[in-house]
């Protein structure tokens, strides 16, 4: 079997951290026992690459269970547990992922996924689609479809969609209601914070928080972030979301006004450039910067780097750079997403109802492969399934309509 890992004898631990993750994602244990006996993916090659952590290691034997042969890789260097791909391959999965590889052996990870020729691509922020499009469109005719669960991602497919470029299809995870109104929401808010204490256990009480972007991701941000006692100023190009970021309760201005009395800065756009250097040089001493978007460009990292007079590691993912006017500014991971390079990223639970969705469009990939080269809605039916087995799982029910209901429910007449 073919892999590329830091150290196979690391598997113990990842094993460990699979086994935890496996006892708090029910979604997937239900349909783990399903693939098991159905096979959906027998004798179909499926490349992955998503944040290599422990929920990701299940969703790949989840996979795996259901007949298919995986090949899989991380979305982001700074997001990869080696622990975990050892475990991964310690069950005879092929992995090729290294905790902070360079850009050159990022994409040879990519490059060595899809070598196995997939059928079914399953990605997190696009980088799969990309290649297989712009280098390596000699594989495009053995692939069924893929599916994709980030907005970044979903940006760039539809751009190709629109651009007549697209290939094959591709379903639309992210907009699906049980991924953003829960992923996206709950599980960015939690785990950006989490990423935060863990790296500089600091207190965000009594602080200004400015988060840039008021979509799904930066209201849960926003919502946690007032949660923890912090003042919270919003930032948007939206004058909708923009209005409804005040009626929530925030703080609504542009960054540049924003920059001066920020005390912690959180990019959630998808946009690069948000923060650039007229705003670095407008910061108070000593403020966090850190991104939650899918690419390290919302902060302009780079530019960074070039006016600072001195630089600091202050301790591990925490850079200090000291401007001229004296001002240190804090960038945490690099400006990577800061939820998974620096923590564990979304809860088991949360990410239990995204990869049940993604494992469900695979299989309709797989069963009922759709024949336009597109970007396709998740199904109805699967969003109904994660959400009353979710429902189940916590020990929620909801009523029914009775068909009385729903002929008044369906009538024009009172």
């Amino acid at each position: 079997m073919n892999c590329r890992i830091k150290d196979p004898s690391l598997y113990p631990s990842g094993l460990n951290k699979i086994e935890w993750v496996r006892r708090n994602m029910h979604l997937l244990n239900t349909i783990e026992e399903s693939f098991l006996r159905e096979q959906p993916f027998k004798g179909l090659r499926v490349a992955l690459s998503v944040h290599l952590e422990a929920k990701t290691a299940y969703l790949c034997e989840v996979l795996k269970s259901g007949g298919a042969e995986m090949f899989v890789t991380g979305s982001n260097p700074l997001s990869t547990q080696d622990d975990v791909a050892a475990a991964l391959v310690h069950d005879g999965i092929s992995v090729f992922a290294i905790h902070g590889a360079s850009e050159a052996e990022y994409k040879a990870c990519l490059k060595d996924v899809l070598s196995c020729e997939p059928h079914i691509i399953i990605d997190d922020g696009g980088d799969l689609v990309y290649l297989l499009h712009t280098e390596l469109p000699h594989l495009i005719p053995n692939i069924l479809g893929g599916c994709e669960e980030t907005t970044t991602g979903i940006h760039r497919l539809l751009s190709m969609q629109r651009e007549g470029a697209l290939r094959f299809p591709m379903f639309d995870v992210n907009d699906a209601q049980c991924k953003h109104l829960f992923d996206n929401r709950y599980g960015t808010g939690q785990s950006v914070f989490d990423g935060i204490d863990r790296t500089t256990n600091l207190i965000v009480a009594g602080k200004t928080v400015v988060v840039a972007g008021y979509g799904w991701c930066g209201k849960g941000v926003a919502m946690r972030a007032k949660g923890l006692g912090a003042r919270v100023i919003v930032t948007e190009i939206d004058p909708v979301k923009a209005i409804e970021a005040v009626m929530d309760g925030f703080s609504v201005m542009k960054m540049e006004d924003a920059a001066p009395v920020g005390d912690v800065f959180v990019t959630v756009t998808g946009m690069r450039d948000v923060i650039t250097e007229s705003h670095m040089n407008r910061m108070k001493n000593g403020v966090l910067l850190c991104n939650a978007g899918h690419f390290d460009v919302e902060i302009d990292v780079k530019r960074l780097k070039e006016i600072a007079v001195e630089t600091r590691a202050m301790k591990p993912n925490i850079e200090g750079y000291r401007l001229k006017n004296g001002n240190w500014l804090y960038l945490l991971a690099d400006g990577r997403l800061v939820n998974l390079a620096s923590g564990d990223g979304h809860p088991a639970e949360i990410m239990d109802m995204s990869f049940a969705i993604q494992a469900l469009c695979a299989r309709e990939l797989a069963l009922h492969t759709p024949k336009e080269a597109r970007v396709y809605a998740v199904p109805e039916a699967i969003d109904s399934f994660v959400a009353n087995e979710k429902l189940k799982s916590i020990g929620a029910a909801v009523d029914v309509l009775t068909d009385i209901q729903k002929e008044y429910a369906n009538s024009w007449k009172v």
